[in-house]
């Protein structure tokens, strides 16, 4: 049998300069045209064009690209395909300038916050090397800044945290990715009403999980600050962490303040807890898989996202389920030999949530993106919790949150491993994300041979979102999916079903 051919084009676009989610949102559009396999659409810097070719998508007129150039990168089926990818992106790419003539954009940071004169806060999105100087430029304008550029080294991320702290501005990343100042939710965020908790986060998937149970539940937010996912090192020192606590520690709208992070440094740890000591106001810390953490008195601990989110509300956020009655639905169509786990995460946080439901429990497992400090030995046949959203996966491709072809793919081939008991996954919604995700879910579901394994997953968002959770929960239990109202509580009914 003859292989099928890929064809690979490129087209340099000069001069032109869009944002990364931008460019993530146009490349997911292209790779859903027919035909086409994979489309990308990157700055041509030099790290840039390495991704590219690492991912057997750079040609050669891709590589004459310079870093003031935009590469169109398109991997289709046929050449007919692939030249009409690129006809598209054109027609997409020239639709803003024609519908902007005569109007005045500015082209930096300074002219624009003249320009619109009450304006306090940037969003940056640009390629790496480039985002601390222009962070730099913000924080100059008297800007608080919010980094969505990733592939900052760490000594610019503290230098302009240090410079933020100088000036009473905050620095919200690198790598911050959600975001709710105001009522305004930035980058991927949901719609969440305002209210009295505040947030100050180092995980956007995290932060996101949070805010949509308190939202659930009847509870609002008065600000969700992300810190980026570094801040907690010993490098950084926890600066952005305190300089928001002080921020909604002065903010009146602000009764209860909520904690979120990965385990921190031992050192960095003292000093955030020594912060909170000093507030009057009621904290919840939920710094995940730290075990045995110790908290001021005016604190309490958290375990899961879902504990952090009932603490702050002082009441419960998940609807209870009946896990005994949701493994006997599913358990007689399962074979006895089937006792295995596969998480596919989106949101990084999520899956670090679901290892340590695992982990609790006394059970080995695998993951490609493991907690800080856990040490781990992949299972020939056992549990594999799978990050989806980490770098090795989202080269030359969109965060899955973007454009869930790749987990659909390793979904499907999920669902023919007879080895499996259940597939554990996160539906994650809301402003930047996938306009149906769990469609996707449903689609590849619905169309698995039996017999399968179980499918459990829980969604993350609020009816408010574009997506509406609601609709989005409705078409995977169609699809005889079972849905759990938070991230550990889906993880625990996987357990339960593995363990039937």
């Amino acid at each position: 049998m003859t292989p099928r051919m890929s064809y690979v084009v490129n087209r340099v676009r000069h001069g032109l300069y869009l944002d990364s989610l931008a460019l993530m949102r146009l490349s997911q559009v292209l790779s859903g045209l027919p035909g086409v396999e994979t489309a990308s659409l990157m700055i041509g810097t030099p790290a840039n064009r390495q991704i590219l070719d690492e991912a057997g998508l750079l040609g050669t007129e891709g590589r004459t690209a310079g870093a003031n150039d935009l590469i169109i990168a398109i991997k289709a089926e046929s050449e007919a395909k692939a030249d009409a990818a690129l006809t598209e992106a054109d027609k997409r790419l020239n639709r803003p300038q024609a519908a902007g003539a005569g109007e005045h954009k500015p082209r930096t940071i300074e002219a624009a916050s003249a320009l619109l004169g009450g304006a306090n806060l940037a969003i940056i999105s640009v390629p790496g090397e480039f985002a601390a100087n222009e962070a730099r430029k913000a924080l100059a304008c008297g800007l608080h800044v919010l980094l969505f550029s990733d592939n900052v080294a760490v000594e610019d991320e503290r230098a302009l945290k240090v410079e933020a702290q100088k000036r009473d501005l905050l620095l919200m990343g690198p790598d911050c990715g959600t975001a709710l100042i105001g009522g305004a939710p930035l980058a991927f965020a949901n719609e969440v009403e305002r209210g009295p908790v505040g947030i100050v986060s180092a995980s956007g998937t995290g932060l996101q999980e949070v805010s949509c149970l308190i939202a659930r539940a009847g509870g609002g937010v008065s600000h969700g600050i992300g810190v980026g996912g570094r801040d907690l090192s010993d490098t950084v020192g926890g600066l952005a962490t305190l300089a928001a606590i002080d921020a909604l520690d002065r903010d009146d709208a602000t009764r209860h303040i909520v904690l979120i992070s990965k385990p921190p440094s031992s050192a960095v740890a003292r000093t955030i807890l020594e912060r909170v000591a000093r507030s009057t106001k009621p904290f919840t810390i939920c710094f995940l898989g730290a075990d045995g953490q110790r908290v001021p008195a005016n604190a309490k601990a958290a375990a899961t996202l879902a504990d952090a989110a009932a603490l702050a509300l002082a009441r419960p956020v998940a609807v209870p389920i009946d896990i005994p009655a949701m493994v006997r639905l599913v358990a007689a169509e399962l074979d006895p030999k089937r006792r295995a786990i596969r998480g596919l995460y989106s949101g990084g946080t999520l899956c670090s949530e679901a290892q340590l439901v695992l982990r609790a429990a006394g059970e080995a497992f695998w993951s490609n993106a493991p907690l800080p400090g856990a040490a781990m030995q992949r299972p020939a046949q056992g549990h594999l919790l799978m990050d989806y959203g980490a770098d090795e996966y989202t080269v030359g491709r969109p965060h899955p949150m973007i454009d869930p072809t790749h987990r659909s793919e390793a979904l499907r081939e999920a669902l023919a491993d007879p080895a499996l008991a259940v597939v554990l996954l996160d539906v994650v919604i809301g402003y930047g994300a996938h306009a149906d995700p769990a469609g996707a879910v449903a689609a590849v579901v619905a169309a698995a041979k039996a017999p399968r394994p179980a499918v459990v997953a829980s969604v993350t968002g609020t009816d408010g979102d574009p997506q509406n959770r609601t609709a989005q929960v409705e078409k995977l239990e169609s699809a005889g999916i079972l849905v759990a109202a938070a991230n550990a509580q889906a993880a625990a009914l996987a357990l339960a079903i593995a363990r039937r």
